[in-house]
C-alpha cells in the first residue's frame, strides 16, 4: 500500500524550483501516458476512417459516372443484340453459318466443291467459327462472293483465300478461303 506520509514529507523537503520541475516533468509524463493511450489510437483511427471515406467516394464517383452513361450502354447492347448468339448450341451456329454460306454461294453463282467446319475458338467476349470451303465460278462471281461474305450482317469475315485458274486458259478459277463468323455468345 501506498504511504502518503513518506510522499509528503518528500515533498515538503523539496526547494520551490524543485517542485517546479518535478511538477513539469509530472505533467510530461502524464501528457505521454494520455498520447500513447487516448490521443494516438484515436487519431490513428480517424485517419484510417477518412481514407476508407476517401476510397468509398471515388469509388461511388466512379459508379455514378457508369450508371449516367446507362443509356447510352443500353443503346450499343441493342445495336450489337443481333450479333449474339442466345442459347444455341456450336452444332446449331455451326449449321446455320454453313446454310448462309450456301446461300450466299448461290446467290452470286459459286459453285461449292468442298465446305466443312474447321473449329471454334473461344476468346473472352466473342467465339469466332471457323469454315473451310473450296469453290469453282468465274472471277468476277468469286469477288462477288467474297464481298456478300464481308458485307453480310452475321460478322462473317475471309481470313485466307488461294485463287487459282482451273486449268490453263480457263476462264474459271479455283478459290479456298478460310471464313470466320464471330458471334457474341
Amino acid at each position: 500500500m501506498i504511504d502518503f506520509k513518506k510522499i509528503y514529507a518528500f515533498f515538503s523537503h523539496l526547494s520551490r524550483r524543485e517542485k517546479i520541475i518535478f511538477y513539469v516533468a509530472l505533467g510530461f509524463f502524464v501528457l505521454t501516458i494520455l498520447d500513447r493511450l487516448i490521443i494516438y489510437p484515436v487519431l490513428s483511427k480517424v485517419r484510417s476512417l477518412s481514407e476508407e471515406i476517401r476510397e468509398e467516394k471515388a469509388q461511388i464517383k466512379k459508379d455514378l459516372h457508369i450508371l449516367a452513361q446507362k443509356e447510352r450502354v443500353i443503346e450499343e447492347s441493342k445495336k450489337y443484340a443481333r450479333y449474339s448468339i442466345q442459347d444455341l448450341s456450336t452444332e446449331e451456329v455451326t449449321t446455320s453459318l454453313l446454310k448462309e454460306i450456301g446461300d450466299l454461294a448461290n446467290k452470286t453463282g459459286v459453285y461449292l466443291l468442298d465446305i466443312k467446319p474447321t473449329g471454334v475458338k473461344e476468346g473472352t467476349v466473342f467465339r469466332k467459327y471457323y469454315v473451310s470451303l473450296s469453290c469453282e465460278a468465274q472471277m468476277e462471281q468469286i469477288i462477288n462472293f467474297m464481298y456478300s461474305l464481308e458485307s453480310s450482317n452475321s460478322l462473317l469475315r475471309v481470313e485466307k483465300y488461294n485463287i487459282s485458274p482451273k486449268s490453263e486458259g480457263s476462264s474459271i478459277a479455283r478459290c479456298s478461303m478460310i471464313i470466320v463468323k464471330t458471334a457474341i455468345p
